[in-house]
């Protein structure tokens, strides 16, 4: 897994509340084993529908982050929705809070969320407007910038280490390989 430091790039503004797993990656798209190829049906459901959402205008092609309404990434536990995301492109996921589930999710796939109040995601959401507006993501720092803002934020001390180092489950116990190697030939 790639390590995560720093995230700097255009946003991407989705406010609404409560979008779940299903209107990320829709099922009907969930057919294959590979990790990568699901960027494309990201919000497969609103890019077809409605023909001036966000993500279909060519200036918001190369987003790097973001920026949802609260509860992002409820429902079932689809780890095909952060695979889609990261395969999008996006870096960091922005929000108000997030589904237990996709957080453990974005963790073990290198997406790194950011958790700020919801008056300061709204501050990015009204940035966000302008299609060139960027943002700049440091985990080291803990903290947002955009335009003359300056957000800090909470993050668990094991997920920033494990982000920072590029660590996901199968990299943190191999942390331990020298350990569970004496422990076999005990």
């Amino acid at each position: 897994m790639k390590p995560v430091d720093t995230v700097a790039g255009t946003m991407v503004s989705l406010p609404q509340a409560d979008i779940d797993t299903d209107q990320i990656i829709p099922q009907k798209h969930l057919k294959r084993i590979e990790r990568t190829g699901y960027g494309e049906f990201l919000f497969d459901y609103w890019a077809n529908d409605q023909p001036d959402f966000t993500l279909n205008d060519p200036a918001r092609a190369k987003a790097k982050a973001l920026i949802t309404g609260p509860n992002f990434g409820c429902g079932s536990s689809r780890e095909h929705a952060v695979w889609a995301i990261r395969d999008r492109g996006f870096e960091v996921v922005v929000g108000p809070s997030f589904a237990d589930i996709f957080s453990g999710n974005a963790v073990n796939n290198g997406l790194l969320l950011v958790q700020l109040p919801e008056a300061a995601v709204n501050e990015l959401h009204d940035i966000a407007i302008d299609p060139d507006a960027t943002v700049h993501v440091s985990l080291e720092d803990q903290e947002v910038r955009a335009g003359d803002r300056v957000w800090k934020f909470e993050i668990d001390p094991e997920v920033k280490r494990r982000l920072l180092a590029g660590l996901d489950m199968v990299g943190v116990t191999l942390e331990y390989e020298d350990a569970i190697s004496a422990y076999e030939r005990q």
